[in-house]
């Protein structure tokens, strides 16, 4: 088995819920059967949107690469990051860091595609949005991708900042809110693409349509270091 290395805190809850996947997801029967995971979780790294749009100076880049050369100085052979919007930095972290690093946004295309999706709503921060992470991606594949008007955009970033960043609870109309705008303009699936969002997956039900993009990311995790429950092939909900 391989071992994964998790760059995490960014933020600390979505880490502990990436974590609680890996072992949801490995087909084990004893303790010895999971995999190895070495974690180290530095909450203080800069937030990733505010400098993708200018509004922060501070490059997380040095300190995203400095965990990442420590998990591999204990031996982890692949890493994962338990934030979406961190993914910006994929090549630059790779090639620093020295290991490959788990794409997110590159498997859920592929998921997506083997699913037959052709549009997807995505729900994310304004870093991801604005830089267009899954929009170039998803091109390369032939899915369109929908967003949010600005009101809708504005309800994401609250529900991800001024909810489950700041400890509230999730004012979950909100989110039913901004979902059913992107199914109306023909998403055939809603991605949930902040891993801060995936916490509502955690807690609430959720109707038919919605994939969660840190399952996608723990799934693909689990694979590369394991073995998979058969349950968690099909991870869009029903």
């Amino acid at each position: 088995m391989k071992k994964l290395g998790v760059l995490g805190g960014l933020g600390p809850m979505a880490t502990a819920y990436f974590l609680q996947l890996t072992v949801e997801m490995t087909d084990a029967e004893a303790d010895q059967e999971h995999i190895e995971v070495l974690l180290h979780s530095k909450p203080r790294i800069p937030d990733r949107t505010r400098y993708i749009l200018g509004i922060d100076a501070v490059n997380p880049v040095p300190e995203m690469v400095e965990v990442g050369k420590g998990l591999v100085s204990q031996g982890a052979e692949l890493i994962a990051i338990p934030c979406i919007t961190a993914h910006y930095f994929q090549q630059e972290l790779e090639e620093e860091i020295g290991v490959p690093i788990l794409n997110a946004v590159e498997e859920t295309a592929l998921y997506l595609k083997k699913e037959g999706v052709t549009k997807a709503g995505i729900l994310a921060t304004d870093g991801t949005v604005e830089s267009r992470l899954f929009q170039k991606e998803f091109a390369r594949h032939g899915i369109e991708c929908i967003t949010p008007g600005e009101a809708g955009q504005k309800k994401v970033m609250h529900i991800i900042y001024e909810n489950v960043k700041a400890g509230n609870p999730v004012e979950f109309p909100l989110f039913e809110s901004v979902a059913a705008e992107l199914f109306s303009l023909g998403a055939q699936v809603v991605l949930l693409a902040c891993t801060e969002l995936s916490l509502i997956k955690r807690d609430y039900p959720l109707k038919a349509g919605f994939l969660d993009v840190m399952e996608v990311l723990a799934q693909k995790s689990v694979l590369a270091c394991g073995r998979l429950k058969k349950t968690y092939e099909h991870l869009i909900t029903e």
